[in-house]
This record gives C-alpha cells, structure tokens and sequence, in this order.
C-alpha cells in the first residue's frame, strides 16, 4: 500500500514548465497544455514500470531466500559453516565477476535479449540447487544463479534507457524497491510463510521462489513483441554509436562511484554477516530476529521514499554525499553502541546503503546514453561487489586472528570513510557527459 501511494504521487505528479529569457529564469506551476487526456502518460507508464518491479524483484530474492534456509540446508546435506557459508558468499561474488562477461554477452544480444536469457537461466539454475546431493550441484546452482543476477544487473539501467523516456529516474527507483522488497521477502517471509506451505521442504522453497522468474521473462517478451513497451533509445532516434561491452577503466568516475556504492554493499552484507557476533559482544544476542527484520525493513522504507522523490534526489551530488557520511557515523554507531542506541543505528545503516545503492545506480541513466550504459553500470558493479564481497571478509579474518569481535564491521568503517572523502572531493560526480 505504501509503495502503490508512493508510485501514484510519482506519476500523477503534473509536469513543470520551464521559461528562459535573457534577464532571468523562472519556473512556473501551469501544466504543460497536452494533446490527449491526462491519465494517458500515467497509463504508459504502468506496464513498463510493473516489468520494471518484476525483474528487480528477482535481482535478491533467490539470494537472500538461502540465509534463512541455511539450518535445513546443513542438516539434510550434513555442511558445516564454511560449506553454509559460501551458499550466500558466492553469488555475491559472482555479481563482481560476473559483470563484465554480462556486458559483453549484453552488446552482442542487447539488453531485452539479455534480460529475458538472465531470468531463464536464474529459474533453472536457482531451482537446481534443491536437487543437491550431488553437493556440487548447489554449488554450480549457486555460481549460475550469481552470474545470472550479474548480467541482469547492468542490462536494467540500459533497458530504462528504451523504455522511459522522459522518467528514467523514477523508472530506476521502481526497479531498485523490487530488488529491495526481494531482499526483504527472501529474507523475511520464506520461515514464517513458505516453509509451512512447503511441509518444511527447502528444496520446494527454492522451487516456488524461483520458477516465477520465467513467468516474468515471458511477460518481458510479451510486452516486446506485442510492442506494449518503447524499444528505442531516449534521443527517440538510433545512436551513431555501436553498444559497447567494455567498462571505461579509465574514466575516474567510473572507479569514484564503485567506491561509493561499494561502502554502501559492505556495509549491508557485512552487517547481515556479522551482526550476531556484534550483538553477542554487547549482551543482545537474543534480540538478532528484531534487529535484522528493522534493519532490512528500513531498506524497504528508504526504497519507498526514493521513488517518491527519485525526481527531486537522483543526479545530484548532495544527496549522495550526505548518504555517504550517514553510513559511516551508523556504522560507528552499530559498533560501539549498546541498547537502543544500537538499535537506532542499524535502522539508519539499513535505510541509508538503500538511499545510497538507488543513487548511484539511477545515476547511470541520466549521464550515459543507451550504447554506453550498460558498461558503465557493470564497471561500477564489478568494483562495488568484489569490495562488498573483500571488506567483510577481510574484516573477518582479522577477527578470527585476533578475537576482537569489532574488525568485521572496522573494515566497512574504513571503506565507508574512503567512500565518504571521495564524494566529498569529486565535485563532476553527477554531471551529464556532453553529447
């Protein structure tokens, strides 16, 4: 309800015309006179946006339904934490190394293409893992289902790109609420909900979670076909360019913004990861299940509030900036806090990586055309990743050497302040490139 009123707001909001004159520039309220009825722009929109949903929905939510599936997984296949462990670390990794074979895979096929072949093969590999024995078969499952997410992941800014002209920044926070709502139904809603429907079985769970993802390939391609959705890029006309499938290493953006988003990534898995041991060290660890469910639930809360004022917010350095260093003071505030102080930092952890993830990755549309984006957004996701994949686990293995349960969360810390000075310092980082 609050995402369908948040979306509403978004769209029926009426468009500003815009005066220029030599002395000054002004803005004014009127409506813009349109040539057909008002509801119609909002009706267009409507089905783009609700695929849009759909396929962000099955960018988390085959990921983060494996955490709470964990104790069946160990005690049908007899895993001990490492194997348990690295259900949930592989495709994250994945999602870094996985980017740039995506791209490539994205310039010879195109992003639609590209799109509908990731979800297919997310539904098969994902629902594959509940085959297992034999062993290897979950692990594979795991490493397809990763690379499958990863091509996903930059073919969506391209693909908004073609099919929302004109409100690319709404369309991108749409796609992320899917994603952020797939974290927090995998996460949340598979014990209590799906595993008594089930009878219990994990492997029936990976199954009903995963399958729907054909369903919407099928929609995709349905909508493409039948020409319900825009196919062209948002100049209206074919770029002079051919795609291109490789990142611009070079760009300082480029790394500026991986480094960025990467604070905003190590900061949420590593909190996810590491959040029982923290709270163990402060005498709370029986309040685990009340802390990951607000910690998660303010990402769904950060989401809303971005497709609500994506317009306002998004290609804008301010925000991003200001993200940046409220992750670093919650992350400060999760480590040394205690009691409800650790609390309050955990809800703002949760809803400021959200604000900071939507920023960066709607950012792309609005200074990258539709030959240059998906690039772009895979160069960002393979440094972003593979620091959210290294800081936690370097942060681990630093405590496991020395006992101090503080380091895991430390070496977000020290990203996030790296982060936190590099937007700071790069004053371009949301200009549009010129043409």
């Amino acid at each position: 309800m609050l995402f369908s009123r948040g979306l509403a707001y978004s769209l029926a909001r009426p468009a500003r015309r815009v005066s220029i004159s030599p002395r000054k520039t002004s803005i004014s309220p009127t409506p813009i006179p349109l040539a057909v009825p008002p509801t119609a722009p909002t009706r267009s929109r409507i089905l783009p946006l609700t695929l849009l949903w759909f396929a962000g929905l099955y960018l988390r939510l085959p990921m983060l339904a494996i955490p709470a599936l964990t104790p069946q997984i160990g005690a049908d296949l007899n895993f001990g934490q490492a194997e348990l462990g690295a259900l949930t670390t592989i495709p994250v990794l994945m999602l870094s190394l996985g980017a740039i074979p995506g791209a490539i895979f994205i310039a010879r096929a195109g992003p639609l293409s590209a799109l509908v072949a990731s979800l297919v093969l997310l539904a098969i590999a994902s629902a594959s893992r509940g085959l297992a024995p034999p062993v290897m078969l979950i692990f594979l499952g795991s490493v397809m289902t990763g690379f499958a997410i990863a091509v996903m992941q930059p073919a969506l800014p391209a693909l908004v790109l073609r099919w929302s002209p004109g409100y690319a920044a709404l369309a991108s926070a749409v796609y992320m609420n899917g994603m952020l709502m797939g974290e927090f139904i995998g996460a949340g809603f598979t014990l209590p909900l799906l595993m008594p429907v089930t009878g219990g079985s994990w492997r029936l769970a990976l199954v009903v979670w995963s399958l729907p993802a054909l369903g919407v390939a099928a929609a995709i391609a349905t909508a493409h076909w039948r020409k319900w959705v825009p196919n062209a890029p948002a100049s209206g006309a074919p770029s002079a360019r051919p795609p291109s499938a490789r990142p611009p290493w070079r760009d300082p953006r480029l790394w500026q913004l991986g480094v960025v988003m990467g604070a905003a990534s190590a900061g949420y898995f590593g909190t996810n990861a590491y959040l029982p041991t923290v709270l163990q060290d402060q005498q709370q660890g029986e309040r685990l299940a009340e802390y990951l469910f607000v910690f998660n639930g303010a990402q769904v809360v950060g989401s809303v509030t971005m497709v609500v004022l994506a317009t306002r917010l998004v290609a804008r350095r301010l925000p991003i900036l200001l993200m940046s260093w409220l992750v670093v003071i919650a992350i400060v505030g999760v480590i040394f806090g205690s009691d409800w102080f650790t609390l309050v930092a955990a809800v703002t952890l949760g809803f400021a990586t959200c604000v900071q993830l939507i920023l960066v990755v709607a950012l792309v549309p609005q200074i990258k055309d539709a030959t240059t984006a998906a690039p772009y957004a895979a160069g960002i996701f393979a440094i972003s990743y593979l620091l959210g994949f290294l800081m936690p686990l370097i942060g681990g293995i630093a405590t496991d050497i020395t006992g101090d349960t503080r380091l895991p969360l430390a070496a977000c810390l020290v990203l996030a302040v790296v982060a936190a000075i590099v937007a700071h310092r790069a004053k371009q980082l949301t200009a549009r490139e010129p043409a």
